[in-house]
């Protein structure tokens, strides 16, 4: 996968935005205000909720050990940095983009879930004067 096509598979998922909040250099792709993915502008790397601890996340490193490596500040959390260019196959890059989503919407509120309506159907309908 390219740089093009990480960004448009990304903002495709429901309710994704992008975001630079730590400037031009680094995408985040949010969904419900939660980070799923941190895109390296310079087309060379993704940072992705591998698992949902730590050891989960390093099953991805030993598979590709020269390719996927402990994101920094957030790898205890079960974050990787994943190259693009590098020997990880794109279906496998876009399987770690579903589940870091995934997870991400997991935890999410579900008032905050893509999806989710905000207005609730009534438990019985309104009764009608003749």
């Amino acid at each position: 996968m390219k740089l093009d096509d990480v960004i448009e598979y990304c903002l495709a998922k429901p309710g994704a935005e992008e975001t630079y909040p730590f400037g031009d250099g680094e995408m985040c792709c949010k969904v419900g205000g939660k980070i799923f993915a941190f895109v390296g502008m310079q087309g060379d790397s993704i940072g992705v909720k591998c698992g949902a601890t730590a050891d989960e996340a390093a099953e991805w490193r030993e598979r590709y050990p020269d390719d996927v490596e402990v994101s920094a500040y957030v790898g205890r959390y079960g974050w990787n940095r994943v190259r693009i260019d590098g020997a990880v196959p794109d279906d496998d890059l876009r399987e770690l983009l579903d589940h870091s989503y995934e997870l991400v919407v997991g935890k999410l509120p579900k008032s905050k879930r893509p999806g989710q309506s905000l207005w609730r159907m009534p438990n019985r309908l309104p009764s009608v004067s003749r």
